[in-house]
């Protein structure tokens, strides 16, 4: 065999391994008060949230994995925030790899290990509900937590009654132009990275898959200048998760302590730690219909739980400063590539709602509905 025939060989070995998917979703927010990705609570309400994606993958050798995945996404604001960028692209590259041991590393932009849902959170198919538990899977504030461009490692484990996985990784998180609008009480700043950030993940999945159990921890600070006025801002989030699985439903739950603080020359400087949590049901009604119920609380700061401290410093209302959401929707998928959805929100307090679409928060309702619909498709 000649080399030129051995290097055409590997090329199309290494082109059958490449695939090529997407994704696209278009949803109608419809609301009685408070506003919601866009005008949702006049006339008819708001499609301005969409989602499409496409993402890539080759195999060049056994052990080496490239993959990639850009993606267009608008929750409310201009058209122009839907510009395409990229959500994910790594090198991926295992170490070792046998029936009971994996050990890898990353390179690029890898996704956060955060939660049960945030490495698939942005396509619809891969999410228990249109909106995923506000108090744990910020949309105002996603960019933070999304992903980070450095380096990851990963290990797989089997162990006699399952499967354990860890994932960790440091790099630079990615500051969006959401945290500038959404983080500060709408106030002037410029927002960078204050060094590499940290975070990993322990997750433990029984061999029948019906309970999976994880803790997820972060470290990230990044630099805040009020036009010229330094800070500097912390956070540092726990989460502990657990699900458990039946043929015909689940539960899940999540629970997340939130250490939060800004230091500096800043209009206010604090220093709080936040509680989140959910419980949800989902229960599989037939093949292609699915049903859900979710309770969903969030407190932004433990000690001052109704936001009264809060209010009387004159910051805002205080049912800005938490969120109890009651949720049911369904889903219907009659094919592997459709999805609709449905689901029904009565949220009390504000903690989670966006401020670029709500800018007086004294003007937001305490109590308020929602309503969301929602056509994905995927091939």
């Amino acid at each position: 065999m000649t080399a030129f025939t051995a290097t055409k060989g590997l090329a199309n070995d290494t082109l059958r391994t490449a695939q090529l998917h997407g994704f696209l979703s278009q949803a109608l927010v419809i609301t009685d008060d408070n506003d919601f990705f866009g005008p949702s609570s006049t006339g008819a309400g708001s499609a301005e949230y969409t989602e499409l994606g496409l993402n890539a993958s080759l195999r060049p050798y056994p052990n080496v994995l490239l993959a990639a995945q850009v993606l267009s996404r608008r929750a409310g604001g201009e058209g122009s925030d839907a510009k395409p960028t990229l959500d994910y692209g790594v090198v991926d590259y295992q170490l070792t790899s046998s029936h009971d041991r994996t050990l890898g590393v990353q390179a690029g932009r890898f996704k956060n290990p955060f939660g049960l849902y945030n490495q698939t959170r942005d396509m619809a198919f891969t999410r228990p509900s249109i909106l995923l538990p506000q108090s744990i899977y910020f949309d105002r504030t996603r960019s933070i937590g999304l992903a980070a461009d450095g380096i990851g490692v990963y290990a797989e484990q089997r162990v006699p009654a399952g499967t354990l996985r860890f994932r960790s990784g440091i790099g630079q998180p990615q500051t969006g132009s959401d945290l500038e609008e959404q983080l500060f009480w709408g106030a002037q700043a410029s927002i960078s990275a204050a060094g590499p950030s940290v975070i990993a993940q322990l997750l433990f999945e029984s061999d029948s898959g019906k309970f999976v159990a994880a803790l997820s921890a972060a470290d990230v600070n990044l630099d805040i200048d009020f036009s010229g006025q330094p800070a500097d801002f912390g956070f540092q989030p726990w989460i502990l998760s657990l699900q458990y699985n039946e043929d015909l439903w689940s539960v899940t739950g999540e629970y997340a302590l939130r250490n939060q603080h800004l230091h500096g020359s800043a209009p206010r400087t604090f220093d709080a730690t936040g509680e989140s949590w959910y419980l949800q049901y989902e229960r599989r009604l037939t093949p292609e219909w699915s049903w859900l119920l979710r309770y969903d609380s969030l407190v932004n700061d433990r000690q001052d739980r109704s936001g009264r401290q809060y209010e009387r410093s004159g910051l805002g209302p205080g049912y800005s400063q938490f969120a109890d959401d009651i949720t049911t929707g369904v889903q219907w998928m009659p094919t592997a590539n459709l999805m609709l959805a449905a689901e029904y929100h009565y949220i009390d307090g504000t903690g989670w709602l966006p401020t670029r679409d709500n800018a007086n928060p004294w003007e937001a309702s305490k109590h308020w509905n929602m309503l969301l619909l929602q056509l994905s498709l995927r091939f």
